[in-house]
């Protein structure tokens, strides 16, 4: 039995969960969310305790693979809905900076021209200062899934560490060449 979708999920006050035709809506004081799950596994609320539980019908292997999985995602709607996902990435590099003008990012990041990429819904860009970005959102797959296409647009390299990282990654350094004499 898998450890994690045995454990329910606890729904804190101020969250609406309705379950109906294998769709679970969460409503929450930062908006709402909704996901299709997979027969193999039902999900049932319990009004008293105020738990979510995810149960399998079978010990077949997508069986048990989806029971922690849909846990997992059910968990993950619940902290969007009251707290929200952030990822803060920062720029390095000499010249680099980031804006947001409307619902486009613009990144000047070293290349010919200037990259605007546009901010999916769901999802808000805000810009501090032009080497910090944070995006912010209750989707945590949608949060996750910008930064890293926006971190794939200028990887930083092992050199210099110049490029778009993560706010606190630590990037592997190389040495450069060796002067032969």
């Amino acid at each position: 039995m898998s450890r994690i979708g045995k454990k329910p999920v606890p729904v804190p006050a101020g969250v609406k969960i309705e379950i109906g035709d294998r769709l679970v809506r969460v409503e929450g004081p930062l908006g709402t969310l909704e996901w299709q799950y997979r027969p193999e596994v039902s999900v049932a609320y319990d009004q008293q305790a105020k738990t979510l539980t995810v149960s399998r019908c079978d010990d077949e292997r997508q069986s048990r693979a989806l029971h922690g999985l849909t846990r997992a995602l059910l968990l993950n709607m619940i902290v969007g809905v009251t707290q929200g996902y952030e990822k803060r990435l920062e720029i390095q590099g000499v010249g680099y900076l980031a804006a947001v003008q409307g619902k486009v990012l613009q990144l000047r990041v070293g290349l010919a021209n200037e990259l605007q990429v546009p901010i999916p819904e769901g999802v808000t860009v805000t810009v501090p200062d032009q080497q910090h970005m944070v995006i912010r959102g209750i989707d945590k797959q949608k949060v996750g899934h910008f930064a890293a296409s926006v971190r794939a647009l200028r990887k930083p390299e092992p050199y210099k560490g110049k490029g778009i990282r993560y706010f606190g990654e630590n990037v592997r350094r190389k040495q450069g060449k060796a002067m032969v004499k």
